[in-house]
């Protein structure tokens, strides 16, 4: 059987009508006890679950887009961002490479985003997408009523306690802002999370669990492969 990972296939093995699935994220601060990666690590492992559960017959990972739109953290050392107009254009001409109207090799492309960040750019770049009659999705895993846990707190530090302990410094978590987002939306946009937070947490690490992280987790590889799976029937 062939692998999941389009780059460990030969042309050979990429027939026609497959769904190309790319993880999308970032580099950018998650406070002091997660890694700048956290972002891509989760997205690159939702998409690893997904094929699991689809097969590599039906569906191919495309290498990562690891570096997203991540200005507002531009103020934390380690933070790369590519801006949303670059980052626009990047999905523009993947999803065209990806989609050719002659003899173009998938069916349909499905960006699995894990940075909020590159939301807008996603959104821009799939309305001209699907305005040139090409089969363009994005998804991005959602988290019912918690308003104030939108960056580095118990949902990211849970999930990655689930999916890489090793990479978790729980000893350095600490409390962040803990105001609604919406609250914090104007200073945000306006300066940056630095702005709203010293320590760059918007929420409270403090309590997270892998097993919180596993079901989170699950949740969301269970939207997803529900997405995924009406892409590859409609097809």
């Amino acid at each position: 059987m062939s692998p999941s990972h389009l780059a460990h296939r030969s042309t050979r093995e990429v027939p026609p009508g497959l769904l190309l699935v790319v993880p999308v994220g970032s580099i950018e601060q998650h406070g002091p006890h997660l890694p700048l990666g956290t972002d891509s690590i989760i997205a690159m492992r939702l998409a690893d679950e997904l094929l699991k559960r689809v097969g590599p017959t039906a569906a191919a990972i495309a290498p990562a887009v690891s570096i997203g739109a991540s200005g507002e953290h531009s103020r934390f050392a380690g933070t790369l961002s590519l801006g949303t107009d670059v980052l626009t254009n990047v999905f523009i001409e993947l999803g065209r490479s990806a989609t050719q109207p002659n003899g173009g090799d998938f069916g349909a492309v499905l960006f699995v985003n894990g940075h909020g960040g590159n939301s807008e750019a996603l959104r821009n770049a799939g309305r001209i997408l699907t305005g040139e009659g090409r089969r363009v999705f994005h998804w991005s895993p959602r988290v019912i009523g918690l308003t104030n846990d939108s960056h580095a707190g118990r949902i990211e530090t849970s999930v990655m306690l689930y999916l890489a302990a090793h990479l978790v410094r729980m000893e350095l978590a600490e409390v962040g802002n803990v105001s609604p987002l919406t609250d914090l939306g104007p200073q945000l946009r306006a300066a940056g999370v630095h702005a709203v937070s010293a320590n760059g947490i918007l929420g409270d690490p403090r309590g997270s669990t892998p097993e919180r992280g596993h079901d989170l987790f699950t949740s969301w590889v269970d939207d997803l492969e529900a997405v995924a799976r009406g892409l590859l029937h409609s097809g």
